[in-house]
This record gives structure tokens, sequence and C-alpha cells, in this order.
């Protein structure tokens, strides 16, 4: 714990923090208003006549009218002023609560880079990211400072290892050495310019899916080490870039590609961007830390918390590709094509009545209740209120016929079609035995 504790709080140069929360500051503001102009906004809040929330934050949903327009351009002006260091902490702490209410509020829409953004931004709450280059240190010169300590650079490094690690380690199943869902997902683009044609070609379909193994296992280590910096991120720039293209998957291959700058040497990061900023010095007089210890242990829990959470899927029978059961928060990115169907029907005095999901759900939301176990049930327990509010509530249950396919695999049923959804109770840490084993 000593050494550890004193690793943490070695004090060190601060210009990679600078530049990143400059960058970060750039791409959260990208994000929010982007997803304004780009329509999104729209397609998830506003549009649709209900929305999924994660299950323990039910009390969560869109603003009326426009009023999501508003949050997110709100919430781009917080990006702004994080990326200026202007009321740095205010602005840092109104970007975490309202993303973490985005999220946490929909997830039909559902992504992991969404995740990461919930946890990079409650880490900037807690680093004195603007005490160099920031509007905070013009307006109080007593702020500055050339350094930080280890840790508020480590916690984005010990981050990013788990993410490729997970990454990798989730691709290496059957299905993705053959390269089977990057076939489906490149055969929707070989219109695209330039590259459209190569992306349908059998070999460059399983270099993309070896590529990324070896991508997600080993740079990691290769930024660490420095004899390998250069060419892993150089790789790191074309792997991200070939991505956004490829998949337009928003700000997060540019986070992917933004990463890289903690592992850089200070003297890389002011000769190329902060010319003028004063170099740290070993030695220099440091502000002294108080409760090393505890934060030291919230640190270590931090990462340990981290690196757990994606293996949580293993508590759970079957395959978490098919049952969905610990896939969140577990970093199984890009990793599987799933599509299917599911028709609700209602018995009534002997007579069937199937549900119009359309008068319900967006199309886009039929095909996530169809894939999506903990989704379906929420729309089930909707319908059932809607169903008690018109005065239908005399059924005598509630069923579901499913057909998912995994991977382009022939489709079968998810939800059991012998189960009363009427009745169904939701299980958050054990299995749902109404969600069929296998695929």
């Amino acid at each position: 714990m000593n050494r550890l504790r004193n690793f943490l709080f070695q004090p060190v140069d601060n210009s990679q923090l600078i530049l990143f929360r400059i960058v970060f500051g750039f791409l959260i503001t990208c994000e929010a208003w982007g997803a304004i102009l780009t329509g999104w906004v729209r397609r998830a809040f506003i549009e649709p006549k209900m929305t999924f929330p994660f299950l323990d934050f039910d009390f969560l949903h869109p603003l009326p009218d426009n009023g999501m327009i508003y949050y997110f351009l709100l919430m781009g002006v917080f990006g702004v002023l994080v990326m200026l260091g202007y009321k740095y902490r205010m602005a840092a702490i109104g970007c975490a609560v309202m993303w973490s209410g985005v999220y946490f509020m929909q997830k039909t829409h559902y992504n992991n880079h969404y995740y990461l953004m919930v946890l990079l931004k409650w880490i900037f709450c807690l680093l004195p990211a603007n005490r160099s280059h920031a509007l905070d240190v013009r307006n109080t010169p007593e702020l500055k400072r050339n350094y930080c300590y280890q840790w508020h650079l480590w916690i984005f490094k010990s981050t990013v290892l788990i993410i490729y690690f997970y990454s990798a380690v989730a691709k290496m199943y059957p299905d993705w050495v053959d390269a089977v869902p990057i076939q489906l997902w490149f055969s929707q683009k070989a219109d695209y310019q330039i590259i459209g044609p190569l992306l349908v070609q059998s070999w460059f379909q399983h270099v993309v899916a070896w590529g990324g193994i070896i991508f997600d296992l080993l740079i990691g280590p290769a930024l660490l080490w420095k004899r390998t910096r250069k060419a892993a991120f150089i790789s790191s720039f074309v792997f991200h870039g070939f991505n956004s293209v490829v998949f337009q998957v928003g700000i997060f291959p540019f986070m992917g590609i933004a990463f890289g700058l903690f592992y850089f040497e200070p003297e890389v990061i002011r000769k190329l961007f902060f010319k003028q900023k004063v170099a740290f010095v070993a030695g220099q007089e440091v502000v002294k830390v108080h409760f090393q210890t505890v934060k030291t242990i919230a640190f270590s829990s931090f990462i340990m918390l981290m690196f757990l959470l994606p293996l949580r899927h293993h508590l759970f029978e079957g395959n978490v590709t098919w049952t969905e059961e610990g896939h969140r928060l577990s970093w199984r990115m890009m990793l599987r094509a799933k599509a299917g169907m599911v028709s609700v029907k209602i018995e009534r005095k002997g007579e069937t009545h199937y549900v119009n999901l359309d008068d319900y759900l967006t199309p886009k939301q039929q095909r996530a209740i169809a894939t999506r176990p903990d989704m379906f049930w929420y729309f089930i327990q909707h319908l059932k209120q809607d169903l008690t509010a018109k005065g239908e509530d005399d059924y005598d249950g509630i069923y579901a016929i499913s057909n998912v396919s995994l991977n382009g695999h022939p489709g079968k049923a998810l939800y059991d079609s012998t189960v009363d959804f009427s009745k169904v109770e939701w299980n958050g840490f054990s299995e749902n035995r109404w969600v069929t084993r296998g695929e």
C-alpha cells in the first residue's frame, strides 16, 4: 500500500492532462451539438411515444416537447467551458450529471462509448485539469500549477488498458474468428466510395477480424513501451480512423486516438502544443495532498470494479451474446450482428389478439425489444399499464412469439412462447428462465 500510494501521489508534469482536457471538452461539445444537428436527439427522445430507461432509473424520462434539444444545447455549453477551463469544476459536474441522465434515460440507442463518456466525465470532476492553459488560471493566478499526480494520468491509462483487454477477449469466439459478423456488416457497405469493393472481399474481412483482436490485445502494452509507442500511436490513428469512416460511431474513434496522448513524454506534448509552458522539475515544491491512503484505496477500488464488471456475465448460464445478461458495461464492442422480430399476443376469453407494436414503438425500438430481454420485459410492463388504463385488463395472459438470428445463423426463439409475461418478474442477479439459453 505504501509503494502504491507513493507512486500514485508522485508529482509529474501535467501537460498530458491539460491537453486531454482541451481535446475532451471539444469532443463532448461535438457529441452534444452534433446529436441535435444529426437528428439523433429527435429520434431518441422526441419522436418515440415511450423510452426505455435502465430498470433502476425508471424515474428518468425525456423533457417534453423540444426540451431535450435545449438539454443537449446546455450540455454542449458545459463542454465548451471544460475545453476553455472556465468555471471548470461547475462545468465538469454539469456535463457528468446531464450525460448520466441521457445514458440512464434510454437503452434503445445503447453504445459502449456512451458508458465510457459517463466514466470520463465523472473522472474529470475529480481532476485539477484547469491548472494551466485555462481561463480559470487567468482569472485566479494562484490556481496555476505545472504538475499533477501520477494517479491523475493512470486513472485514464488503467481504464484504457482494461477496455482494450476485454474488447480483445470478447472477440475470441468462433464467429468473430471466421469474420461472420464482419461479413454481414460489410456486405451492406459495398457502395462506399473507394473502399466499398475492398470491404466485400473475404480475405479483407478476415484481416479486419484478426486485426481487431491483435490491435485490442497489443495496443495498450505497445503504448506503454517507449520503443513501440510511435508505431502504436500511428496504428491507433489508422485503426480508429477506419472505424470512423466505415462504422460512423460518433466521437469514439477520436477519443480512442486522444487516449494515446497520455503515453507520450510531457516534453513531447509541450514541444508540439505548449511551447511556452514551464516544465515541471523533480524536487520542485508541491502542495501536500491530504488523505492519501483513503484516495489510494478509492483509486484501487475503482480500477478493481472496472476489471470485475466485464466478468459478471459468467454468473449467468448461457452465451451472453444471446441472452444479453451481463452484456452492458463490459466492453463487448462491435461484436455480433443480431436481428429478429417478436409478436405479442393477448389471450382473452379463448380469443387471441395481437398487439400492434406500431401503436407503442418506433421501428428501432421494435427491433430492440426483439433481441434485448430487459427491454422486452419493460415494454410488457408498459403494455399492462396501458391495458389497465383502457379498462382492458381482463386478459388471461400475454405471450410472445419471437425469432432471433445471431450472426446470420438460423433464427430461433429468444423468449419462451409458453410463458405468461403478465406474471413475469425481472431478475437482475440471476437467470431469467423465460429467456432461452442457447443460440
